[in-house]
């Protein structure tokens, strides 16, 4: 199965000021989330930020907060407990007047679900983990791009993909992302994208 850019969102999670400096490779964890925002962006995929305890963390790294269209503030580990949910799957809209009043063909029609989530971000064996579990659990597929996530030790990031993994999510690169968005080397974007991952 590949990633299709139609059914996908990212969410970027908890790459805050004061968390980013004490994180196991940063400088190159934080250069493929914001890559990863930017190519969500060249293939209108909706880009989400969460902040664990921004007044004691601090704000998303400027950059992220940058190719973010909201950021959830929040308390607990997992997003989910936070709302998240709500913002990637809203509530579907009840027609409103009579649904008769027009042909089939000129109703608006429900957009398709954006039910593939590609997750990255901090701490890898905490935040990221408890929101991807939660994400599973409600019928979400998650896929966990591992070279734009880190915790402070090695050991515990590579714990959490192996649980991840386990539990059911896919394991992805910045660049595996970026090649499955794409499809083919006669897509329009395809020239933007390469200068984003060179």
């Amino acid at each position: 199965m590949l990633l299709d850019a139609d059914e996908c969102q990212l969410l970027l999670v908890d790459l805050q000021v004061r968390v980013m400096p004490a994180m196991h490779e940063h400088g190159l964890v934080l250069q493929n989330a914001v890559r990863l925002g930017k190519l969500a962006q060249i293939f209108d995929v909706p880009v989400w930020g969460t902040e664990e305890n921004p007044q004691g963390l601090g704000p998303s790294v400027p950059e992220v907060r940058a190719v973010c269209s909201k950021t959830l503030a929040k308390m607990h580990f997992s997003a989910c407990a936070d709302g998240l949910v709500e913002w990637l799957r809203p509530a579907s809209r009840q027609p409103s007047g009579n649904a008769r009043s027009l042909p089939k063909h000129l109703q608006k029609k429900e957009s398709p679900p954006r039910n593939c989530i590609v997750l990255a971000g901090c701490e890898a064996h905490v935040c990221l983990t408890q929101t991807a579990l939660d994400l599973l659990e409600e019928e979400f597929d998650v896929w966990v791009v591992t070279d734009a996530c880190s915790s402070r030790r090695e050991r515990d990031r590579d714990a959490a993909f192996d649980r991840l993994a386990g539990a059911g999510c896919e394991l992805v690169t910045t660049e595996m992302v970026a090649f499955e968005w794409l499809r083919t080397a006669d897509h329009p974007a395809f020239d933007d994208v390469l200068r984003l991952i060179k």
